[in-house]
Parts: C-alpha cells; sequence; structure tokens
C-alpha cells in the first residue's frame, strides 16, 4: 500500500497507556493527522467491530471510512502502509516475531496480575520473570547483530523499534498503577543496548510530540535504580 499523508485517522481506546501504544507512536513517527477518541466504557462495546479496542478509523473524504481493530494487526497496517517493515517477507517475518512475543510477555505479566491465589501469583510471575529475561537476551543480540546503533535493524526507525520501545512503556509506565515495584524488577534486567534503543526511539524527532506527553521511559530506565521490593 503506498502511503498517503493526506489521510486522517482516528484511533479508539481507553485514555491510558496500554495496547495501543505501539499504533499511537506509528500514526506518531508516519507524521499524519490522527486523534485519540476515548469511547465511554462499557456502554460503547456493542459499537465496535468485534466488542474491543483499540480500533483505527482510516477516514477517506470520497470512500468509505476503513475500519480495523486488534492491535497486532493495526501496528501491522500501519507499518506497511507508511514504510516502517520492509517490502520483503522474510525481513520482515524477523520484526514482526519480536512483536509477538512482546505480546505473549504481556499476557504473562497480566496472569500473574490477576491469579487467585498467592501460589498461583508467585507461579505466575515466576514464568513471567523467565520470559522477560529470554526476550531482553534476544532483543539485545539482534541489537549488536545490527552493530548497537540504537536500532534493531538498520539505520532509521523500524517497526521492530517501535513495538520494542511500546512493550517497555506499557509495563514500565502503564502498569506501575498495577504493580507498584514493577520499575525495580524490570530496570535491572535492561542491557545497556536496550535502554540505548529506548532512549534513542524516545528523541526520535518523528515521535517528539507524542513522547513528549507523560512519563519519559527514557528517564525512568536511566534513572539510577533503587533497591528491589
Amino acid at each position: 500500500m503506498a502511503a498517503n499523508k493526506n489521510l486522517q485517522y482516528t484511533l479508539r481506546y481507553f485514555d491510558r497507556i496500554g495496547v495501543a501504544e505501539g499504533s499511537k507512536l506509528l500514526l506518531s513517527a508516519a507524521n499524519v493527522e490522527w486523534t485519540e477518541e476515548h469511547p465511554e466504557w462499557p456502554l460503547e462495546k456493542p459499537n465496535q467491530p468485534f466488542g474491543r479496542m483499540p480500533v483505527l478509523i482510516e477516514k477517506h473524504s470520497n470512500d468509505k471510512d476503513f475500519v480495523i481493530c486488534e492491535s497486532g494487526n493495526i501496528e501491522r497496517y500501519l507499518a506497511r502502509a507508511y514504510g516502517f517493515i520492509p517490502s520483503d517477507i522474510r525481513q520482515a517475518a524477523l520484526q514482526e516475531q519480536l512483536r509477538d512475543q512482546a505480546s505473549d510477555m504481556f499476557a504473562a505479566f497480566i496472569s500473574q496480575l490477576v491469579a487467585k491465589s498467592e501460589e498461583d501469583r508467585k507461579e505466575n510471575f515466576a514464568k513471567f520473570d523467565g520470559l522477560l529475561d529470554k526476550l531482553v537476551e534476544v532483543q539485545t543480540k539482534q541489537i549488536n547483530a545490527n552493530g548497537n546503533i540504537g536500532h534493531m535493524f538498520g539505520d532509521r526507525l523500524s517497526y521492530a523499534d517501535i513495538v520494542t520501545y511500546a512493550f517497555y512503556k506499557i509495563i514500565v509506565v502503564g502498569m506501575v498503577k498495577r504493580q507498584a515495584n514493577i520499575v525495580n524488577i524490570v530496570k535491572p534486567k535492561l542491557t545497556p543496548q536496550l535502554i540505548k534503543l529506548i532512549t534513542t526511539v524516545e528523541a526520535n524527532p518523528l515521535l517528539a510530540s507524542y513522547t513528549a506527553r507523560g512519563d519519559s521511559l527514557a528517564a525512568i530506565v536511566t534513572k539510577p535504580t533503587s533497591a528491589r521490593l
């Protein structure tokens, strides 16, 4: 799909940092006109395509609006539309697998929050902790393979960069109200390579207008860590 900078978008999601973060970053990086819409929930639930959010509405002047949902689907659509993911299917798959692994990690994180017993919580947390170690290992290996220049692939902002940044922002910034010690859990695991990627992404001029809102992930991960709780 050829990028069209004249299109306008509306992204429906809750007024918080969550699974729509990657889509927000991609819309900002694409330098297109977009707005956020926060439907009253659950009142507006039946009006969404699958009763879920996020939902992306691509507004066309002459055609019917194009509406899609599911966070990963929205991200991939935008990444392809605006050139943040390679057209080569193998190169694209290398980036997309990093996003899918981060999605699995988020599901593991949520499972320990909603566990019904302390025993289940500890077991689910151990799974999350182990998966996070592996994810950091794989991400760091890829950054090193790319020369440790603050990017996962190549020398410019990519889908993999954006979704990696989004994952840590969701966990470290978005989830702190639900798990107060999450910063002290995640920060010690982050390698210098990942911290460099996070700071590089956040400082990218394409994203400045969006990443300047709210708490800075880069500031959090570069600040000295207090004792683990």
